[in-house]
């Protein structure tokens, strides 16, 4: 696995991710998803919960 990356054109600011990271790496920026790499422990649980598909590893 690697740090969760989130694709800013296609996020749609749902907070969906937020909510569902473990350790709270994620955090919104200009209405945006953005994961902290050094918090990030790899897990996948907001590629799986993201609705448009906007979060990779």
């Amino acid at each position: 696995m690697a740090k969760a990356v989130v694709d800013k054109d296609t996020c749609v600011g749902c907070e969906a991710c937020v909510g569902t990271c473990p350790v709270s790496a994620i955090a919104m920026e200009d209405g945006k998803a953005h994961v902290d790499p050094d918090t990030c422990v790899e897990c996948g649980a907001c590629v799986a919960v993201c609705p448009v598909s906007a979060i990779s590893q």
